[in-house]
Protein backbone atom coordinates (compact mmCIF):
# COMPACT_ATOMS: atom_id res chain seq x y z
CA UNK A 1 0.00 0.00 0.00
CA UNK A 2 1.32 3.43 -0.93
CA UNK A 3 1.67 5.70 2.07
CA UNK A 4 -0.07 9.05 2.19
CA UNK A 5 1.89 12.29 2.46
CA UNK A 6 1.57 15.45 4.54
CA UNK A 7 2.89 18.52 2.74
CA UNK A 8 3.16 21.99 4.28
CA UNK A 9 2.88 24.81 1.75
CA UNK A 10 4.82 28.06 1.68
CA UNK A 11 2.87 30.67 -0.28
CA UNK A 12 5.45 33.35 -1.06
CA UNK A 13 4.86 37.05 -1.74
CA UNK A 14 7.67 39.62 -1.71
CA UNK A 15 9.98 37.00 -0.24
CA UNK A 16 7.79 36.26 2.78
CA UNK A 17 5.42 33.42 3.62
CA UNK A 18 1.79 34.60 3.50
CA UNK A 19 -1.65 33.09 3.96
CA UNK A 20 -5.07 34.36 2.96
CA UNK A 21 -8.68 33.30 2.52
CA UNK A 22 -10.06 32.47 -0.92
CA UNK A 23 -6.77 33.72 -2.43
CA UNK A 24 -7.16 37.25 -0.95
CA UNK A 25 -6.57 39.15 2.35
CA UNK A 26 -3.02 37.89 2.66
CA UNK A 27 -1.31 37.96 6.07
CA UNK A 28 2.34 37.50 6.89
CA UNK A 29 3.26 34.03 8.17
CA UNK A 30 7.00 34.35 8.61
CA UNK A 31 10.37 33.81 6.96
CA UNK A 32 10.50 31.26 4.14
CA UNK A 33 13.81 29.66 5.07
CA UNK A 34 13.01 29.41 8.78
CA UNK A 35 9.61 27.89 8.02
CA UNK A 36 11.21 25.38 5.67
CA UNK A 37 13.79 24.34 8.28
CA UNK A 38 11.05 23.94 10.87
CA UNK A 39 9.03 21.60 8.64
CA UNK A 40 12.12 19.58 7.81
CA UNK A 41 12.67 18.96 11.54
CA UNK A 42 8.95 18.30 12.06
CA UNK A 43 9.01 15.31 9.74
CA UNK A 44 6.98 16.69 6.84
CA UNK A 45 7.06 14.38 3.83
CA UNK A 46 7.56 17.13 1.27
CA UNK A 47 7.43 20.89 0.97
CA UNK A 48 5.71 23.07 -1.62
CA UNK A 49 6.90 26.61 -2.37
CA UNK A 50 4.53 28.74 -4.47
CA UNK A 51 5.46 32.25 -5.61
CA UNK A 52 1.80 33.25 -5.77
CA UNK A 53 2.12 36.56 -7.62
CA UNK A 54 4.80 35.61 -10.17
CA UNK A 55 2.44 34.71 -13.02
CA UNK A 56 0.20 37.72 -12.44
CA UNK A 57 3.24 40.01 -12.34
CA UNK A 58 4.67 38.27 -15.44
CA UNK A 59 7.98 37.44 -13.79
CA UNK A 60 9.86 34.31 -12.84
CA UNK A 61 10.09 32.68 -9.43
CA UNK A 62 12.71 34.17 -7.12
CA UNK A 63 15.63 31.83 -7.79
CA UNK A 64 17.81 33.07 -4.94
CA UNK A 65 15.14 32.34 -2.35
CA UNK A 66 14.61 28.88 -3.85
CA UNK A 67 18.34 28.22 -3.47
CA UNK A 68 18.32 29.33 0.15
CA UNK A 69 15.38 27.07 0.98
CA UNK A 70 16.87 24.10 -0.89
CA UNK A 71 20.19 24.52 0.94
CA UNK A 72 18.42 24.52 4.31
CA UNK A 73 16.37 21.32 3.99
CA UNK A 74 16.57 17.65 3.04
CA UNK A 75 12.93 17.28 2.01
CA UNK A 76 11.60 16.72 -1.50
CA UNK A 77 10.79 20.24 -2.60
CA UNK A 78 8.32 21.48 -5.24
CA UNK A 79 8.42 25.03 -6.60
CA UNK A 80 5.74 26.85 -8.59
CA UNK A 81 4.92 30.35 -9.78
CA UNK A 82 5.81 32.12 -13.01
CA UNK A 83 7.24 29.04 -14.77
CA UNK A 84 6.87 29.61 -18.51
CA UNK A 85 9.80 28.00 -20.29
CA UNK A 86 11.98 24.89 -20.32
CA UNK A 87 14.84 27.11 -19.18
CA UNK A 88 12.78 28.24 -16.17
CA UNK A 89 12.39 24.61 -15.15
CA UNK A 90 16.08 23.85 -15.66
CA UNK A 91 17.06 26.87 -13.55
CA UNK A 92 14.78 25.84 -10.68
CA UNK A 93 15.96 22.23 -10.72
CA UNK A 94 19.55 23.48 -10.74
CA UNK A 95 18.67 25.74 -7.80
CA UNK A 96 17.79 22.64 -5.79
CA UNK A 97 14.11 21.83 -6.12
CA UNK A 98 12.96 18.31 -7.02
CA UNK A 99 9.73 19.13 -8.87
CA UNK A 100 8.10 22.13 -10.50
CA UNK A 101 4.44 23.10 -10.39
CA UNK A 102 2.91 24.57 -13.55
CA UNK A 103 -0.52 26.21 -13.80
CA UNK A 104 -0.91 29.34 -15.93
CA UNK A 105 1.65 28.32 -18.55
CA UNK A 106 -0.02 24.92 -18.96
CA UNK A 107 -3.37 26.53 -19.73
CA UNK A 108 -1.86 29.01 -22.16
CA UNK A 109 0.18 26.31 -23.92
CA UNK A 110 -0.79 22.74 -22.96
CA UNK A 111 2.01 21.29 -25.09
CA UNK A 112 4.45 22.91 -22.65
CA UNK A 113 3.62 20.15 -20.16
CA UNK A 114 4.33 17.52 -22.79
CA UNK A 115 7.68 19.09 -23.68
CA UNK A 116 8.61 19.53 -20.02
CA UNK A 117 7.81 15.94 -19.03
CA UNK A 118 9.67 14.66 -22.09
CA UNK A 119 12.74 16.71 -21.20
CA UNK A 120 12.87 16.23 -17.43
CA UNK A 121 10.64 13.21 -16.75
CA UNK A 122 7.05 13.17 -15.56
CA UNK A 123 8.21 12.71 -11.95
CA UNK A 124 9.44 16.34 -12.06
CA UNK A 125 6.27 17.85 -13.48
CA UNK A 126 3.33 18.77 -11.25
CA UNK A 127 0.31 20.47 -12.81
CA UNK A 128 -1.43 22.79 -10.37
CA UNK A 129 -5.17 23.24 -10.77
CA UNK A 130 -6.90 26.12 -8.98
CA UNK A 131 -10.59 25.33 -9.26
CA UNK A 132 -13.82 27.07 -8.32
CA UNK A 133 -17.30 25.54 -8.27
CA UNK A 134 -19.28 26.66 -11.31
CA UNK A 135 -22.33 24.39 -11.21
CA UNK A 136 -23.79 22.78 -8.09
CA UNK A 137 -27.05 20.86 -8.13
CA UNK A 138 -28.26 17.65 -6.51
CA UNK A 139 -27.40 15.80 -9.69
CA UNK A 140 -23.99 17.19 -10.51
CA UNK A 141 -21.15 19.55 -9.73
CA UNK A 142 -18.71 21.21 -12.10
CA UNK A 143 -15.56 23.17 -11.36
CA UNK A 144 -13.78 25.77 -13.47
CA UNK A 145 -10.01 26.20 -13.76
CA UNK A 146 -8.54 29.60 -12.83
CA UNK A 147 -5.07 30.96 -13.61
CA UNK A 148 -2.86 33.94 -12.70
CA UNK A 149 -3.03 33.20 -8.99
CA UNK A 150 -6.81 32.71 -9.08
CA UNK A 151 -7.48 36.01 -10.84
CA UNK A 152 -8.51 34.77 -14.28
CA UNK A 153 -11.32 32.37 -15.19
CA UNK A 154 -10.68 30.04 -18.13
CA UNK A 155 -14.02 28.28 -18.77
CA UNK A 156 -12.06 24.99 -18.63
CA UNK A 157 -13.68 22.08 -16.80
CA UNK A 158 -11.34 21.00 -13.99
CA UNK A 159 -11.97 17.24 -14.27
CA UNK A 160 -11.45 17.19 -18.02
CA UNK A 161 -8.35 19.34 -17.63
CA UNK A 162 -6.82 16.96 -15.07
CA UNK A 163 -7.31 14.03 -17.43
CA UNK A 164 -5.79 15.98 -20.30
CA UNK A 165 -2.76 16.97 -18.26
CA UNK A 166 -2.22 13.36 -17.23
CA UNK A 167 -2.26 12.36 -20.90
CA UNK A 168 0.30 15.11 -21.62
CA UNK A 169 2.75 13.70 -19.10
CA UNK A 170 2.03 15.37 -15.76
CA UNK A 171 3.28 13.19 -12.94
CA UNK A 172 1.07 14.67 -10.24
CA UNK A 173 -1.86 17.06 -9.74
CA UNK A 174 -1.79 19.78 -7.08
CA UNK A 175 -5.49 20.53 -6.66
CA UNK A 176 -6.62 23.64 -4.81
CA UNK A 177 -10.23 24.52 -4.08
CA UNK A 178 -10.55 28.29 -4.36
CA UNK A 179 -13.93 28.11 -2.61
CA UNK A 180 -12.46 26.42 0.47
CA UNK A 181 -8.93 27.90 0.51
CA UNK A 182 -8.09 29.40 3.91
CA UNK A 183 -11.61 28.84 5.29
CA UNK A 184 -10.57 26.03 7.65
CA UNK A 185 -13.91 24.36 6.89
CA UNK A 186 -12.36 21.29 5.30
CA UNK A 187 -11.28 20.33 1.82
CA UNK A 188 -13.73 20.26 -1.08
CA UNK A 189 -14.32 16.51 -0.95
CA UNK A 190 -16.53 16.54 -4.03
CA UNK A 191 -13.84 18.22 -6.12
CA UNK A 192 -11.05 16.09 -4.70
CA UNK A 193 -12.83 12.78 -5.25
CA UNK A 194 -13.92 13.80 -8.75
CA UNK A 195 -10.34 14.54 -9.79
CA UNK A 196 -8.82 11.58 -7.95
CA UNK A 197 -11.32 9.25 -9.57
CA UNK A 198 -10.58 10.53 -13.05
CA UNK A 199 -6.78 10.16 -13.12
CA UNK A 200 -4.22 7.49 -12.26
CA UNK A 201 -1.49 9.89 -11.15
CA UNK A 202 -1.26 11.13 -7.54
CA UNK A 203 -3.51 14.00 -6.45
CA UNK A 204 -2.54 16.43 -3.69
CA UNK A 205 -5.59 17.96 -1.99
CA UNK A 206 -5.27 21.63 -1.05
CA UNK A 207 -7.48 24.35 0.36
CA UNK A 208 -9.52 24.32 3.55
CA UNK A 209 -7.69 22.34 6.24
CA UNK A 210 -8.77 23.47 9.68
CA UNK A 211 -8.77 20.31 11.80
CA UNK A 212 -7.01 16.98 11.65
CA UNK A 213 -10.29 15.30 10.68
CA UNK A 214 -10.18 17.32 7.46
CA UNK A 215 -6.89 15.67 6.49
CA UNK A 216 -8.42 12.27 7.14
CA UNK A 217 -11.51 13.08 5.08
CA UNK A 218 -9.47 14.24 2.08
CA UNK A 219 -7.32 11.11 2.15
CA UNK A 220 -10.21 8.68 2.60
CA UNK A 221 -13.43 10.13 1.18
CA UNK A 222 -11.57 12.38 -1.24
CA UNK A 223 -9.16 9.57 -2.22
CA UNK A 224 -6.25 12.02 -2.33
CA UNK A 225 -2.71 10.70 -2.23
CA UNK A 226 -1.45 13.64 -0.17
CA UNK A 227 -2.79 16.61 1.76
CA UNK A 228 -1.31 20.06 1.57
CA UNK A 229 -1.89 22.50 4.43
CA UNK A 230 -0.66 25.92 5.42
CA UNK A 231 -2.45 27.87 8.17
CA UNK A 232 -2.86 25.02 10.64
CA UNK A 233 0.89 24.36 10.54
CA UNK A 234 2.20 27.91 10.09
CA UNK A 235 0.37 29.19 13.15
CA UNK A 236 1.19 26.01 15.12
CA UNK A 237 -2.43 25.04 15.64
CA UNK A 238 -1.26 21.50 14.90
CA UNK A 239 2.15 19.96 14.41
CA UNK A 240 3.03 17.69 11.50
CA UNK A 241 3.92 14.82 13.83
CA UNK A 242 0.63 15.26 15.65
CA UNK A 243 -1.20 15.00 12.33
CA UNK A 244 0.71 11.86 11.43
CA UNK A 245 -0.09 10.18 14.74
CA UNK A 246 -3.76 11.06 14.35
CA UNK A 247 -3.94 9.62 10.84
CA UNK A 248 -2.01 6.51 11.82
CA UNK A 249 -4.41 5.81 14.70
CA UNK A 250 -7.32 6.07 12.26
CA UNK A 251 -5.81 3.46 10.00
CA UNK A 252 -4.23 5.64 7.33
CA UNK A 253 -0.92 4.36 5.98
CA UNK A 254 1.37 7.27 6.68
CA UNK A 255 5.10 7.86 6.38
CA UNK A 256 6.94 7.91 9.69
Amino acid sequence: MLTKRIIPCLDIKDGRVVKGVNFINLKDAGDAVENAKFYDKEGADELVFLDITASHEKRGTTIELVKKVADAIFLPFTVGGGIRTIEDIRSLLNAGCDKVSINTAAVKDPSFVRRASSRFGSQCIVVAIDAKCKVKTKEKQKWEVFINGGRTATAIDAVKWAKRMESYGAGEILLTSMDYDGTKEGYDIGLTSAISGSVRIPVIASGGAGRLEHLYDALTEGKADAVLAASIFHYREYRVREAKEYLKKRGVAIRQ
